[in-house]
């Protein structure tokens, strides 16, 4: 299981559900959460064969910033 977290700047809830909503359609075996009391806005994604960089893509593509946290 592999788990990556990221800094976004989403802040609305409406947002939130969006972007979790359309990561689970690409991405259905994945567990997703927001953080957006945090100051990041953090957007952790739980699951195997996890590519960070197909989460940032599809965020980024709807508009948003995300970024891998170390």
């Amino acid at each position: 299981m592999v788990v990556e977290i990221f800094r976004t700047n989403v802040q609305e809830e409406a947002d939130k559900n969006h972007i979790i909503n359309g990561i689970q359609t690409q991405f259905p075996a994945y567990k997703i959460n927001f953080d957006l009391e945090d100051c990041d806005k953090i957007l952790r994604v739980e699951g195997d064969e996890l590519k960070p960089e197909n989460i940032v893509e599809y965020v980024t593509h709807l508009g948003y910033v995300c970024v891998p946290l170390e």
